[in-house]
């Protein structure tokens, strides 16, 4: 159970930085209607991550956005800055980018060898004797296979926290990381991956 202050904190900041503010006049679905009546953002949304619904409401405020037909916090502005739900077909087969580990209904296999091993592309997972704290498999551009290793494993993931997030990708640029293949891109979108991370919170970092 997240502490009392943590939720206030979060509370507090929504009066201050509203978010999902759709300009008067402007259609929107039921479901988005639904998260601005109860107050929910679009990063912290109740759709199961990289579920339809969770895609199909991402690309609907990106779209709404990207025509200022809505108002957004840096969080949320962040995510539909990013390529997450977008639709990309590969060999007659339209899958998301950003969310590689989510496999459609279709044949493609996201399991390859490396250095003589099975692994599974763009899924992170915790390494058991560092240097870092997580590492994931990603094909680079040209061709391959890289192992990404990210995350001091002496500190905490703080992305819970509004102010340490903020600071974090201010830090950190995390509005300009968008190479796959490097530690930073994977550090500044570690929530994404929180479920399977063992993380507290799905927050941007």
């Amino acid at each position: 159970m997240r502490p009392i202050r943590e939720i206030l904190e979060d509370f507090v900041e929504n009066l201050e930085y509203p978010s999902l503010v759709v300009k008067e006049g402007v259609k929107i679905s039921p479901e988005l209607q639904y998260h601005i009546a109860n107050g929910f953002t679009l990063t912290n949304n109740i759709y199961r991550v990289y579920s339809e619904g969770y895609f199909n409401l991402v690309n609907e405020v990106r779209n709404l956005y990207n025509n200022n037909n809505i108002i957004l916090n840096e969080e949320d502005e962040l995510m539909v800055n990013s390529d997450l739900g977008q639709i990309v077909e590969i060999d007659g087969v339209e899958i998301y980018l950003d969310a590689p580990y989510k496999i459609m209904e279709s044949n493609i296999i996201d399991e390859v060898k490396h250095q003589g091993k099975n692994v599974n592309l763009g899924k992170p997972f915790r390494t058991a004797g560092g240097p870092k704290k997580f590492a994931v498999y990603v094909r680079k551009p040209g061709g391959g296979i890289k192992k990404v290793t990210f995350g001091d494993p002496n500190l905490k993931i703080k992305n819970s926290n509004k102010k340490a997030a903020k600071s974090f990708r201010a830090r950190h640029k995390c509005d300009q990381k968008k190479d796959r293949t490097t530690a930073g891109y994977w550090s500044c979108n570690v929530g994404r991956y929180a479920k399977q991370l063992g993380l507290s919170s799905s927050n941007s970092w």
